[in-house]
C-alpha cells in the first residue's frame, strides 16, 4: 500500500470514527499553500479541525500522534483561521484542534485509535 493510499484510508477510518461518535463531517482535505486540514467536523456548535496520523506498523516510541508536533500545530492553526475567514464564520466561532492517531497491524487490522481533543 502506497503512503498516499494509506493516508486516504486512515482519513476515511478517522471520519467513520468521528461520525460514529456524533460528529458531523463538514469538509475533508482543506488545502492552502502553507497547510492542510484532513477533516473539518462539527459537534454541537464547536468546529473541530482534525489532524489524522497513522502508522502501518506499530513501533514503540514512534506513535503516530508524536508527528503532530508544535510546527504542525502552528500550520493547522494558521489554516484553521484562514478557513474561518474564508467561510465568513462569526469571529466568536468556537473551534479546536484534535488529533486522531491510528495504529495498523496488517495481520490484525486496526489495533488502536486514539482521539486527542483540543490539543
Amino acid at each position: 500500500m502506497t503512503t498516499a493510499i494509506f493516508g486516504r484510508w486512515a482519513e476515511q477510518k478517522a471520519g467513520e470514527y468521528l461520525a460514529s461518535r456524533g460528529y458531523t463531517i463538514v469538509e475533508r482535505n482543506y488545502r492552502k499553500p502553507w497547510g492542510e486540514i484532513d477533516i473539518i467536523a462539527k459537534k454541537k456548535d464547536v468546529l473541530i479541525f482534525v489532524e489524522v496520523k497513522a502508522n502501518q506498523h506499530p513501533v514503540a516510541g514512534f506513535e503516530p500522534e508524536l508527528r503532530a508536533d508544535r510546527r504542525k500545530q502552528e500550520k493547522i492553526i494558521r489554516t484553521a483561521r484562514t478557513y474561518i475567514l474564508e467561510r465568513k464564520l462569526p469571529e466568536n466561532q468556537e473551534w479546536q484542534i484534535d488529533v486522531i492517531s491510528i495504529m495498523l497491524r496488517r495481520e490484525r487490522g486496526i489495533i488502536a485509535v486514539k482521539h486527542f481533543r483540543n490539543i
